[in-house]
């Protein structure tokens, strides 16, 4: 069975090249290619994708990854932009973005992002990779800050490190569902962030004392 794309990119020849090599191998199916991500509510709802390719560098492109997972969750998204920016990085992470790759990356390269990404794992171009990398080792300017978490919210942020839903943590720390969400809002809170995407990165990049 074909995979169907979408593809969001504004140049026009570059996205012609791009559904010319994603069909050339007959195993993907591109049902449309657009310039822009208005009406992509309805594009979504119309045309129930797979997997789709997005340039975040469009006007309303980060936010177009919260509307594309939240009609349809289990669809890939993979970036495709020349910014690499580190706070838009994270931001389209957080949003749900499943890889990242930048526009000096050759057609067969985005060809063989789409496979990876199809089948499990998370295309990341080189400078997008060491930029996350480096992130993580930037020295902490609050390496002993903990951001008045009580010692209830810093047990609930260790299990989301370690990759538990929030109905695991409930379940872990024999808490109700509500509770355990009321916890993670508190905590996105006090680390001024959105996700738990963000709170992880936040407390590696910090190194937020979890003692």
């Amino acid at each position: 069975m074909q995979t169907r794309l979408l593809l969001f990119e504004g140049d026009e020849k570059l996205r012609k090249s791009l559904k010319a090599v994603l069909e050339s191998g007959g195993e993907y199916l591109v049902l449309g290619a657009y310039e822009n991500v208005t009406n992509i509510d309805s594009i979504l709802r119309l045309e129930k994708p797979d997997l789709i390719i997005l340039d975040a560098g469009l006007p309303g492109g980060v936010a177009a990854i919260s509307e594309i997972k939240k009609e349809k969750p289990e669809t890939l998204i993979l970036i495709y932009t020349s910014d690499i920016d580190e706070k838009k990085l994270f931001k389209c992470f957080c949003r749900g973005a499943n890889g990242f790759l930048l526009k000096n990356s050759s057609l067969i390269e985005v060809y063989e992002g789409v496979n990876e990404l199809k089948n499990g794992g998370a295309p990341m171009s080189p400078a997008i990779a060491k930029l996350v990398l480096e992130s993580f080792r930037k020295p902490s300017k609050k390496n002993e800050e903990n951001y008045n978490l009580t010692d209830r919210e810093i047990e609930v942020l260790k299990l989301l490190i370690k990759g538990l839903s929030v109905k695991r943590i409930a379940s872990e720390l024999n808490m109700a569902f509500e509770t355990s969400r009321s916890h993670l809002k508190n905590i996105y809170q006090k680390l001024n962030v959105h996700c738990g995407k963000e709170a992880i990165a936040k407390v590696f990049t910090e190194k937020i004392n979890l003692k």
